[in-house]
């Protein structure tokens, strides 16, 4: 296939694209490569795509309708996934305006892309944030997501709504995969792993919030590139069994599916440290902390529609993937 994958540079990106190549497809990467986080790490990702014949790069912002329209009138991809999007929970709370350009602007862009030239099926990312103020565990695609505690999350929620819109009104076939925090190899430098294991190896104290409260579905991110290319490889189709007396807010009568992606067993965050600090073979200073405005106690993935439909659910144990993750940060940051 050829496929066109946005965020190309980005952490679930390289190594979805890395997936793709491998198995022989023809892969076109975007990526705006923005200062959000260190563009060194996305240019270091971009290093391990380029020797491969059938990869191709186009530096470019998907919020820019005639880049997106001449990259589809050139390309012609048969699928999409979409991962460019302004991530962060809180960085929503600072610079709203990144989160409109990016994830509505631009996934604006790219449903217009997909409509016009006949793709075959959109994936693009969504959250776990969308499930907001739900507590109510585990999270389930059938639940109502319609209380999101932060801009970031009403972006992504609002994603769904935009696909489902043009799967019904132009039967553009689209699927929106719901990431529970994603780690490994290559993560991005914002997130816990990497600002726990800097601050621990460097002697400096990590800020723990909610006292320690909380409870994460990590997900690993060779999982996370797993399962988004098994629903790559599985078009959305409609439901027979919709009902619109009833409706479900995961499938529909229109070509629309949305799945969490997430590894189904909760994590203590005290837990997570301690899996750090035995990877690392140091203790951490830790600073107690409340609770952070947009944020959410726990997450917990129910997994059963994409164990269903495409027969796919992450396997990796913390502890296994906390290991590649140390070990592949101290190579990382010694070189």
């Amino acid at each position: 296939m050829k496929v066109l994958v946005t965020g190309a540079a980005g952490f679930i990106g390289s190594t979805l694209v890395l997936r793709l190549l491998a198995r022989g497809d023809t892969v076109i990467g975007i990526d705006n490569l923005n200062d959000y986080y260190i563009p060194l790490l996305k240019r270091a990702r971009l290093d391990q795509l380029k020797p491969y014949a059938n990869f191709s790069f186009l530096e470019g912002d998907i919020a820019d309708w005639s880049t997106i329209n001449a990259l589809f009138e050139r390309e012609k991809p048969s699928r999409v996934v979409n991962l460019a999007a302004q991530a962060g929970v809180r960085y929503s709370l600072k610079n709203p305006h990144a989160y409109i350009q990016t994830n509505l602007v631009g996934f604006g862009n790219i449903l217009e892309g997909c409509r016009h030239h006949g793709v075959e099926h959109l994936v693009y990312a969504s959250s776990s944030s969308v499930y907001g103020a739900n507590t109510h565990m585990p999270f389930s695609v059938h639940d109502n997501v319609d209380h999101p505690v932060s801009l970031y999350a009403a972006s992504k929620k609002a994603n769904e709504l935009m696909a489902h819109s043009y799967s019904h009104l132009y039967g553009l076939p689209t699927t929106g995969l719901r990431y529970f925090t994603v780690y490994g190899p290559w993560g991005r430098p914002d997130m816990s792993p990497w600002l726990f294991t800097s601050a621990i190896l460097e002697g400096r104290p990590i800020d723990v919030f909610n006292h320690g409260k909380m409870q994460r579905d990590f997900t690993y991110i060779d999982d996370i590139a797993e399962g988004t290319v098994r629903v790559l490889d599985r078009i959305a189709a409609t439901d027979p069994n919709y009902n619109n007396d009833q409706p479900d807010p995961s499938a529909s009568y229109a070509p629309f599916r949305v799945y969490n992606i997430g590894n189904h067993q909760p994590v203590e965050l005290m837990t997570f440290i301690q899996t750090i600090e035995a990877a690392l073979g140091q203790e951490a200073k830790k600073n107690f902390l409340p609770m952070q405005n947009g944020d959410v106690v726990a997450t917990y993935a129910d997994i059963e529609a994409l164990k269903c439909d495409v027969g796919f659910e992450p396997k990796t144990p913390l502890a296994e993937g906390i290991a590649r993750w140390a070990a592949w940060y101290k190579a990382y940051t010694q070189t």
